[in-house]
C-alpha cells in the first residue's frame, strides 16, 4: 500500500516515513500543498497523511481538490491545532480522521488501520493461493496459520503479485509497489527482491511460485502437484 506524507517538519517527516516504511508501506513525501497536488496527480494512494500548517497554506484547503483527483482516498490530518473547533472544522472539511501532535506511534498505526477498514475503502478481502493466505488489512502472509517473515520490499512485492494472482504484473507496476519516489534503485534490484521472495515462499511451503515473463514482468501462481 502507498501512503503520501505531507509534513514540513523535516525530522518528524523523516521519522514518520521510516516507521511507516518498516510496516511495509511505500511512502512518498512532500512538504507543501503544491507537493501534495503534484504527487496526487502522479500516483494513486491508499491514504494521505496531511499536515494543516504548511509553508504555502492550510492543508484543509486542499481536501476538495484531493477528493476530485483521487475519489475515495482516505485522509488523516496531522496538526498541533487541538481546539475543539479546529478538530470539528477538520472533520467537516472532509478529513477521515484528525490526529493531534504530538501523538504516539501506535495510535497513528491504529488510526491508519481503522481508516483502511472503513466501508468504501480499497482494502480487498484476504486472498488464498495454494497454501498461502495474504491479509491485506493486517499486511500479513501466512501458511497454515503461521506468519512468513518477510522483509519490507518482499512484502510489498507479494502484495502486488497476489492481488493479481495468476496474471502477469508488469515490471513498472512492481517498481511502483516497492519503491518510493525518493529511492535510488539499482538496475537489477527488483529481480533480486523477487528471487528472495520466491525462495522464502518455497521454504515456507506456500504452494506458490513466481514466474518470470521475460521482458514484461512476473506472475504469482499456484504450484501444480
Amino acid at each position: 500500500m502507498r501512503i503520501l506524507l505531507i509534513e514540513d517538519e523535516a525530522e518528524m517527516a523523516r521519522l514518520l516515513a521510516s516507521r511507516l516504511a518498516s510496516k511495509g508501506f511505500v511512502i512518498d513525501r512532500g512538504r507543501t500543498l503544491e507537493d501534495a497536488l503534484s504527487a496526487a496527480r502522479r500516483s494513486a494512494y491508499d491514504l494521505i497523511l496531511l499536515d494543516r500548517r504548511l509553508p504555502d497554506g492550510d492543508g484543509l484547503s486542499l481536501l476538495p481538490t484531493l477528493r476530485g483527483i483521487q475519489t475515495g482516498v482516505r485522509v488523516i490530518m496531522l496538526t498541533a491545532l487541538d481546539a475543539l473547533n479546529e478538530r470539528v472544522s477538520g472533520l467537516d472539511a472532509g478529513a477521515d480522521d484528525y490526529l493531534i501532535k504530538p501523538f504516539e506511534e501506535e495510535e497513528l498505526f491504529a488510526r491508519i488501520r481503522a481508516c483502511l477498514r472503513r466501508p468504501g475503502s480499497e482494502v480487498p478481502p484476504p486472498v488464498v493461493v495454494g497454501a498461502l493466505t495474504f491479509d491485506f488489512a493486517s499486511r500479513e502472509a501466512t501458511v497454515a496459520g503461521h506468519a512468513i517473515s518477510l522483509r519490507r520490499r518482499e512484502l510489498q512485492l507479494l502484495e502486488a503479485l497476489i492481488s493479481r494472482a495468476g496474471r502477469v504484473v508488469m515490471r513498472e507496476a512492481l517498481f511502483e509497489a516497492a519503491y518510493s519516489d525518493e529511492d535510488t534503485v539499482q538496475p537489477h534490484a527488483l529481480d533480486t527482491v523477487v528471487w528472495r521472495l520466491r525462495r522464502r515462499l518455497k521454504q515456507a511451503e506456500a504452494g506458490v511460485t513466481i514466474h518470470l515473463v521475460k521482458g514484461i514482468g512476473f506472475a504469482l501462481t499456484e504450484i501444480d502437484l
